[in-house]
Protein backbone atom coordinates (compact mmCIF):
# COMPACT_ATOMS: atom_id res chain seq x y z
CA UNK A 1 0.00 0.00 0.00
CA UNK A 2 1.59 3.56 -1.12
CA UNK A 3 0.72 6.18 1.30
CA UNK A 4 1.06 9.67 0.07
CA UNK A 5 1.92 12.88 2.47
CA UNK A 6 1.06 16.37 0.97
CA UNK A 7 3.87 19.00 1.66
CA UNK A 8 3.60 22.94 0.45
CA UNK A 9 4.94 26.22 1.39
CA UNK A 10 3.27 27.05 4.85
CA UNK A 11 2.42 23.44 5.35
CA UNK A 12 1.20 23.43 9.78
CA UNK A 13 4.28 20.81 11.00
CA UNK A 14 2.47 18.68 13.42
CA UNK A 15 -0.48 18.63 10.48
CA UNK A 16 1.86 16.55 8.29
CA UNK A 17 4.78 15.79 10.77
CA UNK A 18 1.98 13.65 13.17
CA UNK A 19 0.26 11.13 10.65
CA UNK A 20 4.12 10.70 9.41
CA UNK A 21 5.33 9.92 12.86
CA UNK A 22 2.01 7.08 13.12
CA UNK A 23 2.24 5.52 9.41
CA UNK A 24 6.18 5.66 9.69
CA UNK A 25 5.84 3.68 12.65
CA UNK A 26 4.05 1.23 11.19
CA UNK A 27 5.58 0.69 7.61
CA UNK A 28 9.23 0.74 9.66
CA UNK A 29 8.06 -1.43 12.67
CA UNK A 30 5.94 -3.71 10.45
CA UNK A 31 7.42 -4.25 6.81
CA UNK A 32 5.56 -7.32 6.26
CA UNK A 33 2.69 -5.02 6.13
CA UNK A 34 3.85 -4.09 3.26
CA UNK A 35 3.13 0.26 3.66
CA UNK A 36 5.59 2.68 1.35
CA UNK A 37 5.26 6.24 2.94
CA UNK A 38 6.29 8.87 0.56
CA UNK A 39 6.32 12.27 0.95
CA UNK A 40 5.19 14.75 -2.31
CA UNK A 41 5.22 18.44 -3.36
CA UNK A 42 4.89 20.68 -6.60
CA UNK A 43 8.68 20.12 -6.87
CA UNK A 44 11.72 18.99 -5.30
CA UNK A 45 12.69 21.97 -3.78
CA UNK A 46 12.78 22.22 -0.14
CA UNK A 47 9.24 23.48 1.41
CA UNK A 48 8.87 25.99 3.98
CA UNK A 49 6.76 25.09 6.69
CA UNK A 50 4.37 27.49 8.93
CA UNK A 51 6.79 27.40 11.88
CA UNK A 52 9.59 28.15 9.55
CA UNK A 53 11.11 24.53 9.37
CA UNK A 54 12.21 23.63 5.73
CA UNK A 55 11.66 19.76 4.76
CA UNK A 56 12.48 18.16 1.66
CA UNK A 57 10.07 16.28 -0.55
CA UNK A 58 10.75 12.75 -1.05
CA UNK A 59 8.66 13.12 -5.03
CA UNK A 60 6.76 15.66 -7.34
CA UNK A 61 3.75 15.57 -8.05
CA UNK A 62 4.47 14.46 -11.64
CA UNK A 63 6.76 11.90 -10.37
CA UNK A 64 4.27 10.56 -7.87
CA UNK A 65 2.81 7.52 -9.43
CA UNK A 66 -0.69 6.12 -8.11
CA UNK A 67 -1.13 6.79 -4.24
CA UNK A 68 -3.64 4.40 -2.29
CA UNK A 69 -4.01 7.14 0.48
CA UNK A 70 -3.05 10.69 0.81
CA UNK A 71 -2.80 12.57 3.99
CA UNK A 72 -3.60 15.94 3.36
CA UNK A 73 -2.40 18.58 6.07
CA UNK A 74 -3.29 22.11 6.92
CA UNK A 75 -1.71 25.31 7.84
CA UNK A 76 -1.64 28.83 6.25
CA UNK A 77 -0.38 27.84 3.15
CA UNK A 78 -4.13 26.34 2.34
CA UNK A 79 -5.29 29.78 1.99
CA UNK A 80 -3.79 30.33 -1.45
CA UNK A 81 -5.39 26.74 -2.06
CA UNK A 82 -8.98 27.82 -2.10
CA UNK A 83 -9.35 29.53 -5.20
CA UNK A 84 -11.52 28.93 -7.84
CA UNK A 85 -10.00 26.52 -10.17
CA UNK A 86 -6.54 26.05 -8.51
CA UNK A 87 -4.68 23.02 -10.00
CA UNK A 88 -4.59 21.44 -6.96
CA UNK A 89 -8.44 20.56 -6.75
CA UNK A 90 -7.97 19.21 -9.89
CA UNK A 91 -4.93 16.46 -8.53
CA UNK A 92 -7.26 15.78 -5.87
CA UNK A 93 -10.21 15.14 -8.01
CA UNK A 94 -8.44 12.86 -9.85
CA UNK A 95 -6.76 11.19 -7.17
CA UNK A 96 -10.10 10.62 -5.88
CA UNK A 97 -11.64 9.60 -8.98
CA UNK A 98 -8.19 6.75 -8.83
CA UNK A 99 -9.66 5.21 -5.71
CA UNK A 100 -7.39 7.28 -3.47
CA UNK A 101 -8.47 7.21 -0.13
CA UNK A 102 -8.29 10.79 0.85
CA UNK A 103 -7.67 11.90 4.71
CA UNK A 104 -7.05 15.50 5.73
CA UNK A 105 -5.84 17.42 8.97
CA UNK A 106 -6.87 20.77 10.25
CA UNK A 107 -7.52 23.06 6.87
CA UNK A 108 -6.63 20.40 4.21
CA UNK A 109 -10.27 19.88 4.74
CA UNK A 110 -11.21 23.40 3.48
CA UNK A 111 -8.92 22.74 -0.13
CA UNK A 112 -11.12 19.68 -0.08
CA UNK A 113 -13.90 21.77 0.13
CA UNK A 114 -13.18 24.00 -2.39
CA UNK A 115 -12.15 20.97 -4.71
CA UNK A 116 -15.96 20.02 -4.27
CA UNK A 117 -14.86 16.65 -2.34
CA UNK A 118 -17.36 17.24 0.75
CA UNK A 119 -20.32 17.90 -1.28
CA UNK A 120 -23.38 16.26 0.91
CA UNK A 121 -20.67 14.37 3.28
CA UNK A 122 -20.11 14.58 7.22
CA UNK A 123 -16.56 17.00 7.73
CA UNK A 124 -14.89 18.70 10.12
CA UNK A 125 -11.26 20.74 10.81
CA UNK A 126 -9.79 23.19 13.46
CA UNK A 127 -12.57 24.72 15.10
CA UNK A 128 -11.65 28.33 14.39
CA UNK A 129 -12.42 27.37 10.25
CA UNK A 130 -15.54 25.50 10.99
CA UNK A 131 -17.92 28.57 9.53
CA UNK A 132 -15.56 28.88 6.89
CA UNK A 133 -16.38 24.91 5.66
CA UNK A 134 -19.47 25.56 5.69
CA UNK A 135 -19.55 29.13 3.58
CA UNK A 136 -17.43 27.34 1.46
CA UNK A 137 -19.56 24.41 0.63
CA UNK A 138 -23.53 24.51 2.47
CA UNK A 139 -24.05 21.01 1.37
CA UNK A 140 -20.94 19.94 4.25
CA UNK A 141 -22.74 18.06 7.33
CA UNK A 142 -19.83 20.36 9.43
CA UNK A 143 -19.66 17.86 12.64
CA UNK A 144 -17.80 20.45 15.01
CA UNK A 145 -17.46 17.98 17.85
CA UNK A 146 -15.37 15.28 16.52
CA UNK A 147 -11.93 14.92 16.04
CA UNK A 148 -12.45 13.36 13.15
CA UNK A 149 -15.20 12.26 10.44
CA UNK A 150 -14.84 9.04 7.95
CA UNK A 151 -17.15 8.98 5.27
CA UNK A 152 -16.19 6.46 3.22
CA UNK A 153 -13.18 7.21 0.84
CA UNK A 154 -12.72 10.74 2.37
CA UNK A 155 -11.72 11.37 6.09
CA UNK A 156 -11.03 14.55 7.78
CA UNK A 157 -10.20 15.51 10.98
CA UNK A 158 -9.51 18.58 13.63
CA UNK A 159 -6.27 20.47 14.57
CA UNK A 160 -2.96 19.13 14.87
CA UNK A 161 -3.34 15.86 17.87
CA UNK A 162 -6.42 15.04 16.08
CA UNK A 163 -4.18 14.26 12.77
CA UNK A 164 -3.16 11.68 14.65
CA UNK A 165 -6.10 10.05 16.25
CA UNK A 166 -7.39 9.69 12.40
CA UNK A 167 -4.21 8.38 11.17
CA UNK A 168 -4.78 5.93 13.70
CA UNK A 169 -7.77 5.13 12.81
CA UNK A 170 -6.76 4.50 9.60
CA UNK A 171 -4.10 1.84 10.60
CA UNK A 172 -7.38 0.16 12.25
CA UNK A 173 -9.63 0.55 8.93
CA UNK A 174 -6.23 -0.67 6.51
CA UNK A 175 -5.21 -3.06 8.26
CA UNK A 176 -6.62 -3.95 12.48
CA UNK A 177 -7.59 -2.51 15.19
CA UNK A 178 -4.57 -4.54 17.18
CA UNK A 179 -2.41 -3.10 14.63
CA UNK A 180 -3.41 0.06 15.50
CA UNK A 181 -2.93 -0.29 19.33
CA UNK A 182 0.50 -1.58 18.89
CA UNK A 183 1.27 1.32 16.40
CA UNK A 184 -0.34 3.56 19.44
CA UNK A 185 2.21 1.70 22.17
CA UNK A 186 5.29 1.85 19.82
CA UNK A 187 5.04 6.08 19.44
CA UNK A 188 3.69 6.02 23.12
CA UNK A 189 0.91 8.55 21.83
CA UNK A 190 -0.73 8.81 25.39
CA UNK A 191 -2.44 12.29 25.50
CA UNK A 192 -2.32 13.67 29.20
CA UNK A 193 -2.08 17.35 28.88
CA UNK A 194 -1.18 18.72 32.06
CA UNK A 195 -3.66 22.09 31.14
Amino acid sequence: MRVGVALFDGVEELDWAGPWEVLGMWSRRWPEDGIELVSVADDDRPVTCAKGIRVLPDLSWPTAGRLDVLIYPGGEGTQRQLGHGDPVHTRLTELADDGTLLASVCTGALVFAAAGLLRGRPATTHWRWLDRLRELDPTIDVRPDERFVDSGRIVTSAGVSAGIDMTLHLVSRLHSRERAAQVRRAIQYEPQPPV
